[in-house]
């Protein structure tokens, strides 16, 4: 018999002998069994939306409607880019796991912090391309980033799909998705795990490019499999069995070279007990199917939700929101899975409120249609038929002969920014848009390579004179943002509340019976979830475009959200906010009970002096020619509100005689294109850049005018 001493010995030595065998810990180790029981560990958030369902909720509810008036600023994290390049806006939700945040920026940064703290682990700066910044139609945002098995997976703006270790941000693989360099992709969304695959999209429709997304093996990055989502020539044969069908919806003459659209730009969702890989497809390039294909037809698969086997990358089925689309009704918004009760049995659902309006229920294992109804004004469609779940179209969105006010326009009833579903209000709460758009037709369309290829224009409220005889007879041209409450089985709004300004931020909803949500105005709102009371707003002084996540770190519960505006409206921040008053510095901003006011950043410097422009002698033919110039290549980003403007890009109003003397050199040539600014010089030419030189001084020399003006008085 062993001695107490012995028997301590041999105790001793065998619990080191287990430690010694039991694995390290495992940054970032999600895996489908851990997935699948996600609700078993809520303290983490595994996804963008959470779990494997995207629903954007969380069972925790330590931070509730009782005490949420308690909650405060936490801690911070500068997630400004670096490189020298510009701040732009911040779109993503971070993941939590096991105590590590790991969050993505523009064009690909991906930041590793301790949860707790905000203290940085790592950062991973991909060194991108700047003069894909001309390529993003939308900002150079990027949506989110997946872990995965020890993995963190994230795209860059310039088309590189990158896996990182998640213990120490170390690059394992990266794999080059783009199929043709030549043509203006971008990527701006999140890749997806299916099964072992990692999944990506791409942007780029308004440019003029064929929409596919690209599969590969999560652990290898080999490539697995590409599902185009619009067919090419047919002259030129069929890439996969789905195009052939696909194929049969258009014009055999259509503008192929046009690249049709159908970029997946937006949300996918995988169900792992359904092995189905939901993906939303984007808007038609050219917009007008006149020009794209001549002949009609519904053009499959633009604006469709697909669902794909991930082992091979075969379709199951497929659902289009909007055959024939020429608004720009991307179905890329999130989509959400989940459980209902419809017609007296639990069916498992697909929810998407994709732009065109309507608000859809699909059943997720077969794609059949359930129910759509409008969420948002509507007047390009008036119903879908329940028996073909096709819109039934009105007229008023035809505007090949004459412009048309048709609602919703090309922001949507929603947008990009997540909607959220809870089990226990069994609610969709959608940041929904109700902004109109005034379309023309380009009557006559030619692919530009590296152009916006839309064919066709749109103007935005307020309305000029010359527009006001299509108005007449249409509803009032009102631009407003609600947060909705959504009821998914009876399609009914059951609460709403306005929210200031355009394009504020994603919803979180949780167990607290607590709904959060950012706005441009620079508030984190808090309502009550049952009702829509508002119970707390926190000001940030930074507008908020993503959606809110919260997790636990050993008992505490913390809320956390990306705050900085950009993106595809980037210039609207509203006048007298706090978002207007305070410069637009990226951050990573979280919350816990009994916190502390949050820290704003630095105000924003006086309104400047307009400098004097030099003394240029163009005609005023040349100056007409400089504003078409304009308003085709460069407002998107430098639009002409007389402020320098609070998300990064300059109003051009403010050019110095220092830049005047540089234009050439950073229009034509791309000095600035690490910036985010790059050369235009395959598009225009010397005199091109003249004429627009000449016109921004011709605005020059009229804002300057009417300031001294202001001044005398």
């Amino acid at each position: 018999m062993s001695s107490p001493k012995n028997f301590l010995l041999i105790t001793v030595a065998l619990s080191l002998s287990i430690l010694a065998t039991e694995p390290p810990v495992r940054h970032g180790w999600i895996t489908r069994e851990r997935l699948l029981r996600a609700d078993a560990e809520p303290g983490n958030w595994f996804f963008s939306g959470r779990d494997f369902r995207e629903q954007h909720y969380s069972p925790l509810a330590q931070i509730n409607d009782k005490n949420i008036q308690t909650l405060g600023f936490a801690w911070q994290y500068d997630a400004g880019v670096r490189r020298g390049r510009v701040q732009r806006g911040l779109e993503a939700t971070p993941t939590v796991v096991d105590g590590i945040m790991y969050a993505a920026g523009a064009w690909g940064v991906v930041y590793a912090l301790d949860a707790r703290t905000g203290n940085e682990r790592w950062r991973y700066d991909p060194v991108v391309d700047g003069s894909y910044g001309r390529r993003a139609c939308c900002d150079v945002v990027n949506r989110g980033l997946q872990v995965w098995e020890g993995r963190v997976y994230v795209a860059t703006l310039d088309g590189y799909l990158v896996a990182l270790d998640a213990r120490t941000g170390r690059e394992l693989w990266k794999a080059d998705t783009f199929t043709d360099r030549k043509r203006s992709y971008t990527i701006t969304s999140a890749p997806h795990i299916a099964g072992d695959k990692i999944v990506i999209g791409n942007s780029g429709g308004e440019f003029g490019v064929r929409g596919y997304i690209s599969a590969y093996d999560a652990r290898t990055g080999k490539f697995a499999w590409r599902f185009f989502t619009v067919p090419g020539d047919p002259e030129k044969g069929y890439e996969h069995p789905e195009m052939e069908l696909a194929a049969k919806t258009w014009d055999p003459n259509s503008a192929w070279e046009a690249g049709g659209g159908g970029t997946v730009w937006g949300a996918m969702v995988y169900d792992p007990e359904l092995n189905l890989l939901y993906v939303g497809t984007g808007n038609s390039s050219p917009y007008p199917i006149w020009h794209r294909s001549p002949k009609g037809g519904d053009n499959l698969f633009l604006t469709s939700i697909l669902a794909i086997n991930p082992d091979n990358g075969r379709m199951k089925w497929y659902y289009q929101t909007t055959p024939g689309e020429i608004w720009d009704y991307t179905a890329t918004q999130n989509m959400i899975l989940a459980e209902l009760p419809i017609d007296g049995r639990t069916r498992k659902v697909l929810m998407q409120a994709p732009k065109n309006g309507f608000f859809y229920v699909l059943d997720r294992e077969t794609g059949q249609f359930i129910s759509a109804e409008k969420f948002v004004q509507v007047t390009w469609a008036s119903h879908v038929d329940k028996a073909t779940g096709r819109p039934v179209l009105t007229g008023q969105g035809n505007y090949k002969d004459e412009p048309k006010l048709v609602f919703p326009g090309m922001a949507g009833g929603h947008n990009w920014q997540p909607m959220s579903y809870s089990p226990k209000t069994r609610l969709v709460y959608i940041p929904a848009i109700d902004f109109p758009f005034l379309y023309f037709n380009q009557p006559t369309f030619t692919y530009k390579p590296g152009d916006f290829n839309m064919g066709a224009d749109a103007a935005t409220p307020p309305f000029r004179a010359e527009h006001q005889p299509y108005l007449k007879g249409q509803p009032p041209a009102d631009v407003r943002e609600q947060l909705k409450a959504w009821d998914p089985v009876r399609q009914q709004v059951v609460w709403s509340v306005p929210n200031p300004g355009l394009w504020n931020g994603g919803i979180l909803s949780t167990a607290g019976n607590l709904v959060f949500q950012g706005t441009s105005a620079g508030k984190l709102m808090v309502y009550r979830a049952d009702n829509g009371e508002k119970l707390h707003e926190i000001p940030t002084g930074t507008g908020i475009m993503a959606a809110p996540m919260t997790y636990t770190v050993g008992k505490k519960q913390y809320v956390a959200v990306m705050a900085g505006l950009g993106g595809a409206w980037q210039s609207n921040v509203k006048a007298g906010t706090i978002a207007a008053e305070y410069q637009n510095l990226g951050r990573i901003l979280v919350f816990e009970l009994g916190g502390k006011p949050v820290p704003f950043p630095p105000k924003q410097p006086p309104l400047a002096a307009i400098p004097e422009p030099p003394p240029f002698t163009a005609s005023a033919e040349d100056i007409k020619k400089g504003k078409d110039l304009y308003y085709t290549h460069c407002v998107h980003c430098h639009n002409e509100v007389v402020r320098d403007n609070t998300t990064g890009y300059p109003n051009l109003v403010y050019l110095t005689p220092e830049t005047h003397r540089l234009f050439k050199q950073i229009v034509l040539h791309g000095l600035l294109k690490d910036g985010g600014m790059a050369g235009f010089s395959d598009l225009l030419s010397d005199g091109d850049a003249d004429a627009i030189q000449s016109y921004i001084a011709s605005r020059q020399r009229e804002e300057r005018q009417k300031m001294l003006s202001d001044k005398k008085r």
